[in-house]
């Protein structure tokens, strides 16, 4: 198999790593194949590819996820830069409800994070001009669109810049804290 499978810490999330295939040339990757991914446990047929540029390093995208009826499922990778990428467990009744698990994640290496439905997603850039993209498996439903905050306490998440150099969107820096959360997802 041309993919290398790691589970991480939370039931459901999963490190990739697809085979680089390098010359003297440059290198070929298969970035996503269908049935590879199937076979590794990731069943998702993904209708969305999404990709942001992050031009500061320490800008924090997320806490996000989209709420049932349209929750999703993502594949993250970088095409440029690197990311420390967090997914925090949101489902009721998990053994692990709350708690989060990280990975860098660069353009060099190729590392993909499935991130499954009910987890909030969320990454923070190691370089400036970062790009990173990712498949959803549901298509952006505005009344779904739903998050909590980077920086709560509650959640304890180590991210690898000093908050006073943090970027950060308006609509993220708003996002309610975890504590005052009421989960949609159930274990």
């Amino acid at each position: 198999m041309n993919l290398q499978i790691e589970q991480c810490d939370l039931q459901g999330v999963v490190l990739c790593r697809p085979r680089k295939f390098a010359d003297s040339r440059g290198y070929f990757m298969e970035t996503y194949n269908q049935l590879t991914y199937a076979k590794a446990g990731i069943s998702c047929v993904f209708v969305q590819d999404n990709q942001s540029r992050s031009a500061r390093r320490g800008t924090i995208r997320g806490l996000h996820f989209q709420t049932p009826p349209e929750p999703q499922s993502k594949l993250v990778r970088v095409l440029h830069g690197s990311i420390f990428d967090v997914a925090v467990d949101l489902r009721r009744g998990s053994a692990t409800y709350g708690r989060f698990c990280a990975a860098t994640l660069t353009a060099d290496g190729g590392e993909q994070l499935f991130v499954p439905v009910g987890f909030a997603h969320g990454f923070c850039t190691l370089e400036p001009d970062t790009e990173v993209a990712y498949k959803v498996d549901r298509f952006y439903a505005p009344a779904c669109d739903a998050g909590l905050r980077w920086d709560d306490l509650a959640l304890c998440i180590p991210w690898p810049v000093d908050p006073a150099d943090v970027t950060v969107s308006c609509k993220d820096a708003e996002l309610p804290g975890f504590k005052t959360f009421v989960s949609p997802f159930a274990w």
